[in-house]
């Protein structure tokens, strides 16, 4: 590429050495995976923060005083399973029993950079107002990363016709029918889990969920119960040593494809984590490479280059695997249709889960 100049003028004639500072090379790592809970509460009558109005909360006290019980339940359940979360609230006005509509506050949270959204109801009608904003916001247009968290005390049967009724690969719902927890507190200890982990391509199995209390013998999911949750979309919880819940496998709600045939791609919640840190490290790079840049006929190779060095970094760090393998299919061409445009297709052959071993024991006599 030529060497071009932001601020020296080509037309100078007076002699002398001229020297700018380029910051655009500067940054050659990928960017951080910092995530942010934004629970979605109603507003007590002593509230003191309006609703709609997303603010950070340090402990369960501060947000019982700025929005309510609920809030301050949920926030407490969040740090006592993971005291370094990042956690805000959005209030919500609640007249009388009517669950409430949720679309302003969610509206609200847009440009907060909120990577989690809890809110306080689990119903198929809040949840799906909470599956339309993170389509909305998470769009090739907006390109936001947002996983929406709920749970299900209750019934198993409950837990997976609320799945179904989602089908989002972007909302995940934990099942522990029996505790003594309410579902926001598990679906706020849950949400801090999964914050607390910054890789995106690892697991959260056996991640504990510090003081849910777990439900009796009686009530826990067995193992055809938990394969029935894996299977429908839900998220099991399970009692493991030392009476802690556990988390089993992390899924999302999303089982079948537009035409109603079972569709595993999406299955496990880091595929989406992944794909959002890809097109996330791959949308900083070319912003910081290339704020400026005129699209002559080297730029399609020189963009491809910072595509594929950031591929392989992911590599590294076991994100994305088989970046040299899938090489030729990292395409960059400028556009047929605008002169100002650059396509790209960008292989991501994200770095799955170790869920299940199969071994054989041969007797040998």
């Amino acid at each position: 590429m030529p060497v071009s100049f932001d601020t020296i003028p080509g037309s100078i004639r007076k002699p002398g050495a001229y020297l700018e500072f380029n910051t655009s090379l500067a940054v050659r790592t990928l960017p951080t995976n910092a995530q942010s809970i934004c629970l979605v509460v109603p507003l007590d009558a002593g509230a003191t923060v309006a609703a709609n109005v997303p603010t950070q909360v340090y402990s369960a006290d501060e947000a019982k005083t700025k929005f309510g019980a609920v809030a301050a339940e949920m926030v407490a359940a969040s740090i006592a399973t993971y005291r370094y979360v990042a956690i805000s609230c959005v209030g919500v006005i609640v007249s009388g029993s009517t669950e409430p509509d949720l679309t302003a506050a969610l509206a609200a949270t847009a440009q907060g950079g909120f990577t989690i959204i809890v809110p306080a109801w689990f119903s198929q009608t809040a949840l799906t107002a909470v599956r339309t904003h993170i389509a909305t916001w998470t769009s090739s247009m907006e390109q936001q990363s947002i996983l929406g968290v709920g749970a299900v005390t209750t019934t198993l049967s409950a837990a997976t016709a609320l799945a179904a009724s989602l089908n989002a690969g972007a909302i995940t719902i934990a099942a522990l029918p029996g505790t003594a927890a309410t579902a926001r507190q598990v679906a706020a200890a849950y949400a801090a889990m999964i914050a607390s982990e910054e890789d995106p391509a690892r697991p959260l199995n056996t991640l504990v969920l510090t003081g849910i209390p777990v439900p009796p013998i009686a009530s826990r999911l067995g193992r055809t119960e938990q394969e029935a949750c894996l299977a429908n979309g839900v998220t099991p919880l399970e009692v493991g040593a030392g009476d802690v819940v556990q988390i089993v496998r992390a899924v999302s709600t999303y089982t079948k494809n537009a035409a109603g045939a079972t569709d595993v791609s999406l299955l496990d919640l880091t595929t989406m984590r992944t794909l959002y840190y890809v097109r996330q490290a791959c949308r900083a790079r070319i912003r910081l490479r290339f704020p400026r840049a005129k699209l002559s006929s080297k730029t399609p190779a020189a963009v491809r280059g910072e595509l594929l060095d950031v591929l392989k970094k992911c590599e590294e760090l076991e994100i994305v695997e088989n970046v040299d393998d899938n090489a030729d299919a990292l395409v960059c061409e400028r556009s047929g249709q605008d002169v100002n445009r650059i396509n790209a297709a960008i292989p991501a052959d994200v770095v799955n889960g170790l869920h299940v071993f199969a071994g054989r024991i041969d007797l040998l006599l």
